[in-house]
């Protein structure tokens, strides 16, 4: 079948869905197959529910009702759609990636914009290959910006993102120790990233670019860019306070967020550099970042009886790691507390930056340290306030002995160890 005919059949649908779990009548149903699935084997359960057409690849599964399309990859036809769609609605898109902050600053970003500007942005972090698709095909005609976050662990990744959202803009957060097992360095990670870069200055687009991160500004040499940060030649946008919530100013305004970290600073004023560039009013901007609020475990500022919580348990690499204990040691409160769990995905260097953690901690005690999990349980450390368990269920043990109260908590780890179940036995 050829495209435009897809295309046509999917402007007749209601959606896209790639599970049956939440398909609803009228929509197109993409078999997609992974390591352990094949989609293919519910083509019928999916037009059971209502699917208007079914996209398969195996002739197995084929009907001559019309009620299924036969292509040769699902996937492949479901990204190419979506990349079709795109150049039909014409919509600016802005893309950005980094190895910290992407969906905060992408929820900034839509905040911002989507006070003057109707917006479809990437739910969740549904950031690779399946969930980019998803999110230009959930754009339509209203769709005046779209602002889609893309995630990678390998090189090539954010290159092929690029191809099928074609983005007008772009930003990238950082460079940080994330995912080193697939991208084998920090160099490895700045190669990956900077892919973004590459495609944009190929098309002579434009990109954002954080004045104050001296890596951003020597790889966005020679691209159409917006620079902004605390130096008045730029958008200038400055920190006022971290010791709580984060307060910045612009435009002479000052802004107090509900978010914490002097990291989540620059997220900010990506937000705000980018409103700016679109003419949004200063009043728009304020409101759109003082109402936003963390969720999903990120950053989030929880009370708890007598505890002040910082939950910030959705994922962690070295790079965030740091960050997180560097704010925490300049955060305001007393009795402090650190719950950090293992961090994922850090290949051949597993060990070294687990020690790193542990050496940071060691030679900065200001407060009492649970560390959780077989990387941490295996460094090198015999101080008294750092204090080491394998397994969740012997910290859950040590806190039911001991009441936890009137501290100032810190959970932070890689979202496989799911450190939010501290949460319950406060």
């Amino acid at each position: 079948m050829e495209l435009k005919q897809l295309h046509t059949h999917f402007l007749n649908s209601s959606g896209v869905s790639t599970d049956t779990r939440n398909i609803e009548p009228g929509m197109l149903f993409f078999c997609l197959k992974g390591d352990n699935f094949n989609g293919n084997k519910f083509a019928q359960e999916a037009l059971d529910k209502g699917a208007y057409k079914v996209i398969i690849d195996e002739t197995r599964y084929h009907k001559n009702t019309g009620e299924t399309i036969l292509c040769a990859d699902v996937l492949e036809a479901l990204q190419k759609l979506a990349h079709y769609h795109r150049n039909y609605l014409k919509v600016p898109i802005i893309a950005l990636t980094g190895s910290n902050g992407k969906t905060t600053t992408k929820e900034l970003i839509n905040a911002v914009i989507s006070t003057s500007y109707t917006t479809t942005a990437t739910k969740g972090n549904l950031n690779n290959h399946i969930g980019v698709p998803l999110t230009l095909l959930a754009m339509n005609n209203d769709t005046q910006y779209g602002i889609v976050e893309m995630g990678a662990n390998h090189h090539k990744e954010i290159e092929q993102l690029c191809a099928i959202t074609a983005p007008d803009f772009g930003y990238i957060t950082n460079f940080g120790k994330a995912h080193l097992e697939g991208f084998g360095s920090l160099e490895g990670v700045v190669q990956a990233k900077t892919e973004l870069y590459d495609y944009l200055k190929d098309h002579k687009k434009t990109v954002f670019v954080n004045g104050n991160d001296p890596k951003q500004m020597i790889h966005s040499k020679n691209i159409n860019r917006v620079v902004f940060g605390t130096d008045q030649q730029y958008i200038p946008i400055s920190l006022k306070d971290a010791s709580n919530e984060l307060i910045v100013q612009y435009n002479n305004e000052v802004i107090q967020s509900k978010l914490i970290g002097s990291y989540n600073f620059h997220n900010i004023a990506a937000a705000i550099a980018i409103g700016s560039y679109l003419n949004i009013p200063t009043a728009a901007i304020k409101k759109a970042i003082e109402s936003y609020t963390p969720t999903n475990n990120r950053s989030q500022v929880i009370d708890k009886d007598s505890n002040k919580i910082i939950l910030d348990a959705y994922n962690a690499n070295p790079t965030s790691m740091i960050a997180a204990l560097e704010n925490f040691k300049q955060f305001a409160g007393s009795n402090k507390k650190m719950f950090l769990g293992d961090m994922f995905e850090v290949g051949k260097d597993t060990a070294e930056e687990h020690e790193a953690i542990i050496l940071f901690l060691k030679e900065n005690p200001f407060g009492e340290v649970y560390v959780i999990g077989s990387n941490f349980y295996n460094t090198n450390t015999e101080a008294p306030h750092i204090k080491k368990f394998i397994t969740f269920e012997d910290l859950k043990e040590k806190i039911n002995e001991q009441k936890i109260t009137d501290s100032t908590l810190l959970i932070k780890a890689s979202r496989g160890m799911a450190l939010e179940r501290i949460l319950d036995l406060l």
